[in-house]
């Protein structure tokens, strides 16, 4: 008596068109990674027959074995087909969503950030106008005599050699790029009837290698007082002012005696900012004292009548310790981001 079959050709077919109707209705990758596990994993109709093979007949396995691994392989061409096509579908609607029209307006704009620099800048000139000061430009290409001479450098002052200031050839000419601001300073007293109150801001030059705290090009302001009567103590209550416009209310400052040219006496001056990261702390923020009397006689002042303070600081370094900012090269750069994250105010 010969044995029975397991496997008949019916359950092959009728498997086969099972896994293949089932196909059809593939939309998506996962759709088609849920029906591959349901119709060619280990507990799919075609994987148990196949593993009936075990007790078929021998002299039937050739042809039962050909039967189902027929079936199989049909079932697995089937589904790499499908998996083809749904492929290039959805390469087709990736294109089509990230198509851009190059030639049409756009829709829409971002909007964008003066540099914070040039926003502190205005917010300062604001300040000095509300004390009823005057805001003064002058030239950046500037004549040796209005960078130096007429504010008391001599003529070894180191800051006077090609190593640290930028002049133009030739060098005969006297002229350079300013140091300072303060030629502007010189300026505003040959230009205007006394009393003087101006404040000076502007870019300046030194020959500094770029870094996290140097720029070779780099902004001032600059400030001058002349009149009659004038003392430390003006400078002092100005300065005192200033820095609670721009720091807040708690803000004061500390004057440290120091030597510039065109000054005498003449001070190092820090701030107490409250709101500092990290906790209030002094922070060095400029230079002041009292106009040094050769340069007033330079401008054609009688120092004997008239008195003068003067005080300058720079603005990226203001911008730094006023916003936390560590690297002064983020605000040369021209990344559109560095300026945006400030929005339109300082």
């Amino acid at each position: 008596m010969s044995e029975t079959n397991p496997i008949t050709e019916e359950a092959v077919e009728s498997a086969t068109a099972q896994a293949l109707a089932a196909l059809e209705t593939a939309t998506t990758f996962a759709d088609l990674k849920a029906l591959r596990a349901a119709h060619t994993g280990e507990s799919s109709p075609l994987s148990q027959l196949n593993a009936l093979l075990r007790s078929v007949p021998n002299d039937q396995k050739a042809a039962t074995g050909k039967l189902v691994g027929q079936a199989r392989g049909r079932v697995n061409q089937a589904f790499a087909a499908r998996e083809e096509v749904l492929k290039a579908e959805e390469e087709r609607a990736k294109l089509a969503a990230e198509a851009v029209d190059v030639t049409a307006a756009p829709s829409r704009w971002r909007a964008g950030a003066r540099h914070p620099l040039a926003a502190l800048q205005e917010v300062i000139g604001d300040i000095f106008i509300g004390m009823g000061w005057e805001i003064a430009e002058g030239p950046e290409l500037e004549n040796e005599w209005f960078n130096f001479d007429a504010l008391n450098f001599g003529p070894d002052h180191p800051a006077r050699a090609m190593q640290d200031t930028f002049f133009i050839d030739p060098v005969e000419s006297h002229l350079l790029l300013r140091t300072h601001t303060s030629p502007v300073q010189v300026r505003a007293l040959l230009e205007r009837e006394l009393p003087v109150y101006v404040v000076a801001p502007g870019r300046v030059y030194r020959t500094d290698e770029l870094d996290a705290t140097h720029t070779p090009v780099f902004s001032q302001v600059e400030g001058i007082a002349i009149d009659k009567g004038l003392t430390m103590a003006h400078l002092r209550g100005t300065l005192e002012h200033f820095a609670r416009q721009l720091f807040g209310e708690e803000a004061k400052i500390r004057l440290r005696p120091n030597f510039f040219p065109f000054t005498e006496p003449s001070a190092e001056m820090d701030v107490w900012q409250p709101n500092a990261k990290g906790g209030a702390r002094w922070v060095e923020w400029g230079g002041c004292g009292m106009v040094n009397p050769n340069v007033l006689l330079a401008a054609g002042i009688d120092p004997n009548e008239y008195q003068g303070f003067a005080f300058g600081m720079g603005i990226e370094r203001t911008l730094q310790f006023r916003n936390d900012l560590n690297d002064m090269r983020d605000m040369v750069e021209g990344d559109i981001r560095f300026s945006s994250q400030f929005g339109t105010v300082i």
